[in-house]
C-alpha cells in the first residue's frame, strides 16, 4: 500500500486537488476550533483547510511522498500540520487529546479497519466529533461504470451503516446517511459515487 500511494502523490499534480473534501468544509463550520485529527491524510487538502481556520492540525500517513505535498501546501498557504509518516499502530496519541477526527476517504484494510476506527474513538475527548466520508459498499457498481470517480474494489474495504453504528458504538449519532454524489476531486475522484456519510458525537 506503501508503494501504491507514494507512486501516486509522486506526480507534479495533487491527486485529489488542493481543496478541501465539501463535507468536512460544511461540517466544520460551526465546530468550536481546537485540536484535530486527520488519520490518512494524502497529501494534504484537508488539513491544511482546517489550519488556515486556525485549527492545531495533527496527521498521519503512509506516505512520505503525501508529507512532501503536504508541506508545500502547507508552505503555500503560511500555515503548519503536524504530519507524520508511518503505520496506523505506531502513532503514539494519547486517549482524550483531540475535538475532533476528520476520517475522509480513510479506507483502510478491511481485516483492520473497525480496530482502526475503534482505536481512534479513544484518542476523541468526550463530547468530541468525528466527521466520516468514504465510499459505500454500492460504490462498486459506480466505480465499475466509472473508474474515474475512484475508490477501492474490495467490497470488504468499503463502509456500510451497519458498519460504521457498530464501530462508534459510543457516539450520538448526529447524521449518518448513504448518499449518491458527484465528486471533483482532482484526477482521481472525478465523478458520481456512492458515500457513507457520517457525524458523531462521543458520549
Amino acid at each position: 500500500m506503501k508503494d501504491k500511494w507514494d507512486e501516486r502523490y509522486s506526480g507534479k499534480a495533487f491527486a485529489f486537488g488542493e481543496q478541501p473534501n465539501n463535507y468536512l468544509k460544511e461540517k466544520l463550520t460551526g465546530i468550536p476550533i481546537g485540536k484535530i485529527l486527520f488519520p490518512a491524510e494524502g497529501e494534504g487538502r484537508n488539513g491544511v483547510y482546517a489550519a488556515t481556520l486556525g485549527w492545531k492540525v495533527f496527521a498521519f500517513d503512509l506516505s512520505v511522498e503525501g508529507k512532501k505535498k503536504a508541506t508545500l501546501l502547507a508552505g503555500k498557504h503560511q500555515v503548519e500540520i503536524d504530519y507524520e509518516v508511518g503505520e496506523f499502530q505506531s502513532r503514539k496519541y494519547l486517549p482524550n487529546e483531540f475535538d475532533v477526527i476528520a476520517l475522509i476517504y480513510a479506507h483502510f484494510p478491511a481485516d483492520k479497519k473497525s480496530d482502526y476506527h475503534k482505536t481512534l474513538a479513544t484518542y476523541l475527548r468526550p463530547g468530541g466529533t468525528v466527521i466520516f466520508e468514504a465510499f459505500s459498499k454500492n460504490h462498486l457498481g459506480y466505480v465499475s461504470a466509472n473508474p474515474k470517480v475512484g475508490g477501492p474494489k474490495d467490497i470488504e474495504t468499503l463502509f456500510s451503516i451497519e458498519e460504521i453504528k457498530s464501530d462508534f458504538n459510543n457516539f450520538e449519532i448526529i447524521e449518518l446517511i448513504e448518499t449518491e454524489i458527484e465528486l471533483h476531486e482532482g484526477l482521481f475522484h472525478d465523478g458520481t459515487g456512492s458515500v457513507i456519510r457520517f457525524v458523531g458525537r462521543k458520549k
